[in-house]
């Protein structure tokens, strides 16, 4: 979808893009092909063949940060189908104390191939070397919570490109949070099931009093979760979207739900009185 994207360059929004792809300059070597025959769109001028040229390089480079700081906000998604080899699902869990006291306990970082996790405390400072690997990250209501709690703690580097998949699916039709978005695909969290951020909370609270291995496996196991369903997600939101536009692109094969290397203890969870 990217190369058929005119919307971010100089002077194109969404409506003048469609009447591109109506006149039948479907990406952005058609288009050039078009401005050299002089049958491009009075629009497209100098600086459209500036800014389509520099797109050519930048993907061919695997640049997704170039085209971040030029596509509308709610147009990022378009970035996943070229970087989905190279994007970091992230979620992070937090004290919950409030504004001001409240901090990182847990980092879960996943890229469709490999799971890691950061705890405060162990190794959550390896985050910042690790992300800096990635091209796009790929959260759910990161844009509000995730990422500027990292910011304000961490100060990583992180990718200038970001999908934040609560609102893209919110522009779906698709609401809630993510536990709703799951079960809206058929997700599901099995003995996690019903466990949400209130519950990492307590039980990070009860790890740190205690030092117990067993809870410590129960919070991952949570926060890994979420980012192996942030996968299957996105990827059948851009597919969604791509619907949506009534676009004729190939969709992208949407992989099963990834395994989850930890395990939540049931008898952790009845102890904290997080099931029945």
């Amino acid at each position: 979808m990217l190369e058929n994207t005119f919307c971010h360059l100089p002077g194109i929004g969404l409506k003048t893009e469609r009447r591109l792809w109506a006149e039948g300059f479907a990406d952005w070597l058609s288009l050039l092909r078009g401005m050299d025959a002089g049958e491009a769109p009075v629009r497209c001028g100098p600086e459209v063949r500036v800014r389509l040229e520099e797109s050519l390089h930048h993907l061919q480079q695997g640049e997704a940060g170039f085209f971040a700081q030029l596509l509308p906000t709610d147009q990022m998604w378009r970035l996943f189908s070229p970087f989905c080899g190279k994007v970091a699902y992230v979620d992070i869990e937090t004290t919950g104390l409030g504004r001001g006291m409240d901090h990182v306990t847990s980092i879960a970082l996943y890229d469709g191939l490999r799971v890691a996790t950061y705890v405060q405390g162990r190794n959550l400072e390896q985050f910042e070397e690790d992300i800096s690997a990635y091209q796009l990250v790929a959260t759910f209501n990161g844009s509000l919570f995730d990422l500027p709690y990292l910011r304000r703690q961490l100060k990583p580097d992180l990718p200038r490109a970001h999908i934040d998949l609560r609102f893209v699916l919110k522009s779906l039709g698709v609401t809630g949070g993510l536990k709703r978005c799951e079960e809206r695909f058929g997700l599901s969290r099995a003995t996690l099931s019903g466990i949400d951020g209130y519950a990492a909370v307590l039980l990070w609270q009860a790890y740190e009093a205690t030092g117990r291995e067993e809870i410590l496996e129960t919070l991952l196991a949570y926060n890994v979760q979420d980012v192996l369903s942030l996968e299957v997600l996105l990827h059948l939101a851009y597919n969604m979207k791509l619907e949506q536009m009534g676009s004729q692109l190939s969709r992208l094969h949407v992989p099963p739900l990834s395994g989850n290397p930890y395990g939540p203890h049931p008898d952790v969870l009845r102890e904290l009185g997080l099931w029945p």
